[in-house]
């Protein structure tokens, strides 16, 4: 995201109008150079990256600023996972054309989440497509020497444990596509509104980073759908896991439409787009784990438990009977 500052045109007026202000850390140097800086002495630098594509991630008349935050939340979103703090990110914007009305919220949002969640803006680049418009976001964040948490570690008697609620922006999309939730809803716009607004402005669970850095053996952010996911990290830890789907929290909307039939529960562990954090937790490390969490202000919900094997992780209903999940998540391809 690099341009000349002497009478700049085109992109690079663009950088300067839109960007440069965001770009308050010493180490973008303004974006007048071909790269940035983090400096690091007994620190690892963690490095993660997502794109959204309108379309398949966001709609065309999404509110720009709403697209912002989700671009740079979803990279955080894998940093808390990791047990990182947010350092800066660079960002690669693809637009059919440059138009302040839709510039001007976009950058305005992407600089409140910046500063809100402390990653600066370091670089990038800004091209022209056809379409369709495409944000593509690089975060960085630091752990100390070591210390990052990885999807492996996850050992037979760990409890597994989720951030937040579960499902929410499943239904928020259904909402937006007019489907059965659209109109189970439409005498509540409260609910209508908190679950589109969970589908479009995830919230990353970064204020438990410390806490998943020092009492998870594994962890990753639930992006793709909790079944799904939960298979992802007992396949890279070696073992397998048996939950209580009942146990798995979900808002209040998200209750009410399951227990009247509007929505699967199948549906709810399979849809993506949540952001919460899933991971695995010692039984021994599971009360400071909880207490840390609630002094984050983030709840906490122990859901199942890590077993030996290597078969695929089973959801139990009420009755103990397991779930027969045709659609583990949602996938590109």
């Amino acid at each position: 995201m690099t341009d000349r500052q002497d009478n700049p045109v085109g992109e690079d007026a663009l950088i300067a109008r839109y960007f440069r202000p965001l770009a308050t850390h010493p180490g973008a140097f303004n974006l007048v150079d071909d790269a940035a800086i983090l400096k690091s002495s007994d620190e690892d630098l963690v490095v993660t990256t997502d794109a959204i594509v309108e379309g398949v991630h966001f709609f065309a008349d999404d509110p720009p600023d709403t697209i912002a935050r989700k671009a740079l939340r979803v990279n955080l979103s894998d940093l808390a996972s990791k047990g990182a703090t947010p350092a800066g990110f660079v960002l690669t914007l693809a637009l059919r054309s440059a138009e302040d009305a839709w510039l001007a919220p976009f950058a305005r949002g992407l600089g409140e989440d910046a500063d809100r969640f402390g990653s600066p803006l370091l670089g990038g680049d800004t091209v022209s497509t056809p379409g369709p418009l495409m944000v593509s976001i690089a975060a960085f964040g630091r752990v100390p020497a070591g210390k990052m948490v990885h999807r492996s570690g996850a050992k037979p008697g760990d409890r597994l444990v989720v951030t937040g609620t579960i499902g929410d922006a499943i239904l928020g999309l259904a909402i937006l596509n007019g489907g059965a939730a659209a109109a189970a809803l439409a005498d509540n716009a409260a609910a209508s509104d908190m679950l589109v607004g969970r589908y479009r402005v995830p919230l990353p669970r970064n204020a438990i980073a410390p806490a998943i850095r020092e009492h998870a053996t594994a962890a990753m952010d639930v992006s793709d759908g909790l079944a799904g996911d939960l298979g992802k990290l007992c396949a890279a830890s070696g073992v397998t896991a048996v939950i209580d789907a009942p146990s798995v929290p979900l808002s209040g909307p998200a209750a009410r439409l399951l227990a009247s039939g509007v929505v699967g529960i199948e549906a709810l562990l399979s849809g993506g787009d949540d952001y919460e954090i899933l991971c695995a937790i010692p039984e021994n490390h599971f009360d400071a784990f909880s207490k840390a969490a609630g002094m984050a202000g983030v709840m906490v919900t122990p859901i199942g438990t890590v077993i030996a094997g290597t078969s695929e992780p089973k959801f139990l209903d009420a009755q103990g009977r397991e779930i027969q999940m045709s659609r583990l998540s949602f996938s590109h391809f």
